[in-house]
């Protein structure tokens, strides 16, 4: 959530900034702005409530130009979305701020500028920075020393990037919870809160880590660690197409990414599975010596990321002998746990920045377990520098809000989890080599999957005037009917839930009528018939069913029931199997419905907040 850029530059860098925010709207946001130190030494400062398509025509209308610029696009936490609130803040016409994260002493910070003349102009808590720096460079020798002792008031979370009119030829950056990265180029540099932003005019980035301050000019970049001392950060050169947020064919992003799902996957497994044999270094060096050890696995994950940790414990537990629990990252955060002998901590997320799976790992690192392994997206995160051990999906870039191949590439990486740890923990060879060979497998059977999509849409015209919906699913398959219910409430803004199928009389039942349609998934597996004796109580109750089966199940449609028939695939794979058809779903239904399938309100694609 939220997005960065700055530049430090000969040439005009408003364009450039703009450009950044673009490639940083899949983020979410609800406001944007620019500013730029003029050759006067004035700050021009733009700001426009909505897309950044906004505060493009606006700079149209008042152009600013400067070599020395920062950029922001804000999604609301103080203060309700606005001008007044948007990104950068000024203090004293002189010092110009832009800020990720959370302040959380800011109101104790305002009482005492505020006793110091300072005036502020908006609700947020990033004023206060641009003040305190303000306050700080009346005894500060330079802007890093005035940044440095600011941030050593902040309490909470922050990526900020900081300039001062008066010193146009660099910026000052600071990290603590909140990601940065610094982009180098040819007589400029650049910065960004995702890489992504700055592909354009550079590919080679290094990222800050905690507690880094770092001064930021044209032709250097100086990085101070949290205590102050002179580090340097590895510069990489990044390999991601800056291609890659190009819709291409599709009318939103959501769903050319779930199109790729095949191909996401072919590049998860590519060089990792050869003939029968799991890669040894597929989840990093070191990664047998840990797994050989490993009696439990703990999984931390949030949101979708949480849904594929908790099909993974069904198959944790039932093929490699391995206890495992799953647990929400905000949850794990706030309680005292008990941590297994020998026990592998496993967190997942798309970014490898989100705050609390971040905070998460770095508490358990004082708790005693055997190792941590993240199975991530995103090179050079956080998450993976952080770890013992990364998985890296290889999904490639994700632009819509509402995840999909990060989903089913997270699956897959958790399947080959599964069968690493079961080869160590006596998976027989015939075992092993079936589970290979459905994982292989997969690509094709998904291709299968996608060429319903005509069909899927004309179901999807049934939810046209409905506000509320049941997912039912049962065993692993359960995870699945919670990732559908949240795909279709986050993209159509419908009501739903999700329950395992066995959980009807408990309850949900009271729900059932002609208006609650019940999405099912079932596959042919050990619970078939189990699943269908919970569908004749929704039947028998009134409900309408809408039935993703497998099509050797023997569910047959009638007036009460539509049934798509979903290609046969080995049990092991179809929790990713089935969860296309409801992504699919998903989408045509907020098609119908006219939201914004990419950007749903009050979302963000990189949670980096509490």
């Amino acid at each position: 959530m939220c997005g960065i850029v700055g530049a430090v530059a000969q040439r005009d860098v408003a364009d450039i900034l703009v450009e950044g925010l673009r490639r940083l709207e899949y983020r979410g946001y609800d406001s944007a702005g620019v500013a730029v130190i003029a050759a006067d030494n004035s700050i021009q400062r733009v700001r426009r409530l909505g897309k950044v398509q906004e505060l493009a025509d606006a700079l149209t209308q008042s152009p600013v130009s400067g070599g020395t610029g920062i950029a922001h696009t804000r999604w609301a936490t103080h203060g309700a979305p606005s001008e007044n609130n948007a990104h950068p803040h000024v203090s004293c016409e002189t010092i110009a701020v832009v800020h990720n994260g959370i302040i959380e002493n800011h109101e104790e910070l305002r009482e005492q500028l505020i006793s110091k003349g300072y005036e502020f102009t908006s609700e947020t808590d990033t004023e206060v920075i641009a003040h305190l720096v303000h306050l700080e460079l009346k005894n500060s020798d330079t802007l890093l020393q005035a940044v440095q002792k600011t941030v050593q008031q902040l309490e909470g979370a922050y990526g900020t990037v900081v300039m001062d009119c008066r010193d146009k030829e660099r910026v000052v950056v600071a990290r603590s919870g909140s990601p940065l990265v610094i982009g180098y180029g040819l007589g400029e540099n650049f910065i960004a809160s995702d890489m992504m932003a700055l592909l354009p005019v550079t590919r080679k980035f290094s990222f800050l880590e905690e507690g880094d301050v770092a001064e930021v000019t044209r032709f250097d970049v100086t990085i101070l660690d949290k205590n102050g001392l002179k580090v340097e950060r590895e510069a990489k050169e990044s390999e991601v197409s800056h291609d890659a947020g190009d819709k291409g064919e599709f009318r939103h992003y959501m769903l050319k990414e779930t199109y790729e799902q095949p191909t996401a996957i072919r590049n998860t497994l590519e060089g990792r599975i050869l003939g029968n044999t799991l890669s040894n270094d597929s989840f990093g060096q070191g990664a047998d010596d840990i797994f050989k050890d490993i009696e439990h696995v703990q999984i931390i994950a949030c949101g979708t990321s949480y849904h594929s940790g908790m099909v993974a414990r069904y198959w944790l537990e039932e093929h490699a002998n391995v206890s495992c629990n799953v647990e929400i990252a905000s949850e794990f955060r706030y309680r005292k746990s008990h941590v297994p002998n020998n026990a592998l901590l496993v967190t997942i997320s798309q970014s490898g920045e989100t705050a609390d799976t971040l905070a998460a790992l770095r508490l358990a690192k004082d708790l005693g377990y055997r190792a941590s392994l993240t199975i991530c997206n995103v090179p050079g995160s956080s998450l993976v520098r952080e770890s013992d051990l990364a998985f890296m999906t290889k999904a490639g870039a994700e632009i819509g809000v509402a995840s999909t191949k990060a989903f089913t590439t997270q699956l897959t990486g958790l399947l080959m989890l599964t069968l690493a740890l079961g080869q160590h923990k006596g998976m027989s060879d015939d075992d092993s080599s079936a589970m290979i060979k459905s994982i292989m497998a997969l690509p094709n059977k998904l291709e299968e999957v996608l060429a319903l999509a005509e069909s899927i849409e004309a179901l999807a015209e049934d939810f046209a005037d409905k506000h509320h919906a049941l997912f039912l699913g049962r065993g692993d398959q359960y995870p699945i009917a919670m990732e559908g219910a949240l795909k279709l409430k986050e993209i159509s803004y419908i009501h739903a839930e999700a329950y395992a199928a066995g959980e009807l009389k408990h309850g949900p039942l009271a729900l059932i009528d002609a208006e609650m349609p019940v999405i099912v998934v079932a596959p042919q597996n050990d619970l078939i018939e189990k699943l269908k004796s919970n569908v004749e109580e929704v039947r028998a109750r009134g409900g309408l069913m809408y039935v993703f089966a497998d099509e050797d199940a023997n569910f047959t449609s009638d007036d009460t029931m539509k049934v798509i028939n979903i290609p046969h695939c080995d049990h092991i794979v179809a929790p990713i199997v089935y969860t296309l058809p409801l992504q699919l779903l998903s989408y045509y239904v907020a098609i119908i419905k006219g939201t914004d399938v990419d950007q749903p309100r009050n979302l963000a694609k990189s949670v980096t907040v509490e």
